[in-house]
């Protein structure tokens, strides 16, 4: 009797998985954005959005996907105007090391420049909008000095310091021509770094790159002609031409990055939304643009 209801209990529990199961699989087809238990071939996105400070979920992202025997293959959804060199390198790092395991493909969208386009060259294929904002292949250091200001309020900052250089960039004091000299240099090396990372990665002469990497950014037509960019074409163009790629038959089930819920965005959202909400009826217009291509 007793064995009996154990039988009995396994199998409702393998009834429920299997009702579950079923349940994830019609959820993920009808919804369009199919879970990691969607059956047959998957194709991975990671999304690389606004300006890039840190590296480690992006990686994460890539790791799994990497991992996932289902996943065929990895698009990288850029929309980024670039951000910090480390970070940038990092997952441009990554990115290089899941191309030998699988292909990935990166999809642009409104801007990928700086170091969004530097981790757009270690893939295997860039597909652009026409319009796309790219390039800005190039360094940027800024420093802020408050010295004068300072002065006109009576404040005087004093700085103690183990050597001649430890407080190079400091807003107190206007900075010395070696100074200068050596941060030049730092910036002068990682935009070396930076147009060999196109010239290997899109295979391009680097005598032609080093012509472009002026810190000027182009469209997604005009990098396409000069080779920084293969095709043109959306997010679904670029799934459907990766799928074509790693010989994905009929609709890829795609997986997006999992939404993490936050209560403190969510609040902000709707205080924006409500703000703006009650400018437009009092009859103001809003229309600020921001382009900030330089990471």
């Amino acid at each position: 009797m007793k064995r009996k209801r154990v039988l009995m209990g396994l199998g409702i529990i393998v009834i429920l998985l299997a009702m579950l199961f079923s349940l994830l699989f019609f959820i993920g087809r009808f919804t369009g954005r199919p879970g990691r238990f969607a059956f047959g071939d998957k194709i991975g996105v990671v999304e690389i959005k606004g300006v890039i400070t840190q590296s480690s979920e992006i990686i994460e992202e890539i790791h799994q996907y990497q991992e996932d025997e289902g996943v065929k293959a990895i698009i990288l959804r850029i929309d980024s105007p670039g951000g910090g060199v480390g970070p940038a390198q990092e997952i441009y790092r990554e990115v290089l090391k899941a191309r030998s395991k699988k292909k990935v493909v990166t999809s642009m969208g409104s801007v990928a420049a700086s170091g969004g386009y530097y981790i757009a060259c270690a893939s295997d294929l860039i597909i652009a909008n026409p319009g796309t904002i790219t390039g800005s292949i190039g360094v940027l250091m800024e420093f802020s000095n408050f010295e004068e200001l300072l002065k006109k309020i009576g404040i005087k900052g004093v700085v103690l310091k183990s050597g001649e250089h430890k407080d190079i960039g400091s807003p107190f004091r206007e900075m010395t021509p070696e100074e200068k000299r050596i941060i030049q240099e730092v910036i002068d090396n990682v935009h070396q770094q930076f147009i060999e990372a196109v010239a290997e990665g899109r295979r391009l002469d680097r005598t032609k790159v080093v012509q472009i990497a002026d810190g000027r950014i182009i469209t997604g037509e005009q990098a396409k002609k000069l080779g920084l960019v293969d095709q043109m074409g959306n997010l679904q163009d670029a799934i459907d031409t990766t799928a074509k790629m790693v010989g994905i038959e009929g609709k890829p089930n795609v997986l997006y990055p999992k939404k993490k819920f936050s209560l403190l965005q969510l609040l902000m959202r709707e205080m924006a939304s409500a703000l703006l909400h009650i400018l437009s009826e009092k009859g103001y217009e809003l229309n600020y643009r921001l382009l900030s291509p330089t990471g």
